[in-house]
């Protein structure tokens, strides 16, 4: 497929910059002429956004445009590689060009700092040729899905979680799969962990950023088979590849305008055989409650040893959540509970609805602590 309508001749300099691609015949001159000539909108320059836009700037593309309205922290630098100590406190668009810039000079780099909404998402996407989906949440992913299939623009998506990160590559071509295909409608709010709660290794997303740097430049030369209408799966951990093949749903492709992803991501509820009807608690009830009747409560912490260890709620019993899903901890949990009444918390609250959860299955009841340690932190 053809994305780069004006092809554009090489100087001398990039001859020989270029040298190593130009060697192999698939990509030669040509393929080259049409990295340069060609555009790539990424959305995000964390963790996936870095070693794709380093690979890009280093592959010769010649029109990059970076969306993204974060500041660079400490925290980013174990994994978001095109940032440095110095970035602290910068906007990551800035950063980012800054560290593109001084390895390819020829990059044209357009910054938009600014959150990508239904409002501007189709004005910002439209003058690029590809797309990447470097972002980090469900409203955001489709959103940008649902421009790509207004623009008839390649999607090319990318996530990560812990050990694992996914590829794939949407609205390729006229019967491609979209993101709608892989997840017709957004998880419940608040049951999967961000990473800031669950982690991530630091370089998975350097892997899952390169490959999708890879699929861009097979699809603006035209060479290989991209992830159309396939979902490649990587697992750090066990250092395992495994490919799923993805359909396309003509109703998926039925998007004409954009919408409040925000509200869309929202409005999907956990159903009653899922969460039980969670009862909650505040946290300002919970120091109350444990002033009073302290005896009758197990305080169940489902983080992990580590998080425990540098800040925790005094009295509480440290039980990870990993534990509770594999079971291990089940029969624990019942001894402790007997005749008592158990409360819940993890970070934030949503990595102890998932322990409640399984806890259910089991026949033990507890209660959510809203808002986790964060909460207690800044409210106690």
């Amino acid at each position: 497929m053809e994305y780069s309508k004006n092809e554009a001749n090489l100087s001398s300099e990039e001859i020989a910059r270029y040298a190593r691609h130009i060697s192999l015949p698939e990509i030669g001159i040509k393929g080259q002429e049409k990295l340069k000539a060609s555009s790539v909108a990424c959305i995000g320059t964390g963790g996936l956004g870095s070693p794709l836009l380093i690979y890009l700037a280093a592959a010769g593309i010649g029109r990059i445009g970076i969306v993204d309205f974060d500041v660079v922290e400490y925290s980013n630098l174990q994994r978001q590689i095109i940032h440095t100590t110095n970035s602290i406190g910068q906007l990551k668009t800035d950063s980012a060009k800054q560290h593109i810039l001084k390895i390819n000079p020829s990059c044209r780099v357009d910054l938009f700092n600014q959150k990508l909404t239904s409002s501007n998402a189709l004005e910002i996407l439209r003058a690029y040729d590809v797309i990447c989906d470097c972002s980090d949440n469900f409203p955001t992913r489709y959103l940008i899905n649902d421009a790509c299939l207004i623009l008839n623009k390649p999607n090319i998506y990318g996530s990560i979680a812990r050990f694992e990160g996914q590829v794939s590559v949407f609205n390729f071509k006229e019967d491609s799969p979209n993101y709608r295909d892989l997840i017709p409608t957004p998880p419940p709010k608040g049951l999967i962990p961000s990473c800031s709660e669950a982690g991530v290794m630091g370089i998975l997303p350097g892997i899952i950023g390169t490959i999708q740097a890879a699929e861009v430049i097979k699809i603006i030369t035209n060479i290989g088979y991209p992830l159309d209408g396939r979902l490649l799966i990587f697992n750090a951990l066990k250092m395992h590849f495994k490919e799923l093949t993805l359909k396309s749903n003509p109703e998926n492709k039925n998007i004409h305008k954009l919408i409040d992803y925000k509200s869309f991501c929202s409005e999907i509820k956990v159903k009653n055989d899922v969460d039980f009807d969670i009862k909650s608690i505040s946290i300002k009830e919970l120091k109350l409650l444990l002033r009073q009747s302290s005896k009758e409560i197990v305080l169940m912490d489902v983080r992990n040893q580590d998080e425990h260890n540098q800040c925790s709620i005094s009295g509480s019993t440290l039980i990870p959540l990993s534990t509770i899903e594999s079971g291990e901890a089940i029969n624990e949990i019942k001894s402790l509970t007997a005749k008592k009444n158990l409360y819940v918390f993890c970070k934030s609250g949503k990595r102890s609805v998932l322990a409640l959860k399984h806890l259910n299955k089991f026949g033990i009841k507890g209660i959510n602590v809203e808002g986790g340690i964060d909460s207690w932190n800044n409210q106690i």
